[in-house]
């Protein structure tokens, strides 16, 4: 899925918390735009492994969601929501396409690491890759309800993230053609840094 799609959901996990603290919905916002896309910044170093934790993040959602139930504050209510923020992240990349430049070809067998069973979950894509339509439906499902509900620096900003999706779905495709030859004229000394699917390894 794309980065923004994750974002989204987790900005959308702040909203019970503006219904019933709306004291700590600012810090919820960012917790949840955080948490939401924090997975992904390992993208050049073991994507989809070494930030992701599906089963471990799922777990440390359940003493944070207490802790914040229990005690809130804007820190229990950020560690709260960024957790679930980047669980659902790193669970619902099972989700999608595996790791190659053109998922839509199905030719990884790799969606997400789970260090607790110690393997990559194959991918299920029932969203078929990044910026795929079903992608862009889900980051709307998501972004519709906060640009609705939050106020207006919220708002205006999932809507940078929905406007941003939109561009990234429809160059998606052609994208992968452009990195390909942008990586073509890399000098070799730099092609260990380059991720392997952009060197087509």
């Amino acid at each position: 899925m794309m980065a923004t799609t994750h974002a989204l959901w987790g900005m959308m996990l702040a909203l019970p918390v503006l219904a019933v603290a709306p004291e700590f919905a600012p810090v919820a916002f960012v917790a949840g735009l955080v948490g939401g896309a924090a997975p992904d910044l390992d993208l050049y170093t073991g994507h989809r492994k070494t930030l992701h934790y599906p089963v471990y993040a799922t777990v440390a959602t359940v003493p944070a969601l207490a802790a914040a139930l229990v005690a809130p504050s804007a820190t229990t209510v950020a560690l709260a929501v960024g957790l679930t923020a980047a669980a659902l992240h790193a669970v619902s990349d099972v989700l999608g396409g595996g790791l190659e430049l053109r998922p839509w070809e199905g030719t990884s067998e790799r969606a997400v690491y789970s260090h607790y069973h110690d393997r990559w979950v194959r991918p299920r894509r029932w969203v078929r890759y990044d910026g795929a339509p079903e992608d862009l439906l889900l980051a709307i499902s998501a972004g519709a309800p906060v640009i609705a509900t939050a106020d207006g620096f919220v708002g205006a900003v999932a809507f940078s993230l929905l406007a941003v999706s939109v561009g990234y779905s429809l160059l998606r495709k052609p994208l992968a053609g452009v990195a390909e030859r942008l990586v073509g004229r890399l000098p070799a000394s730099l092609l260990p840094y380059v991720p392997a699917r952009y060197r087509g390894t």
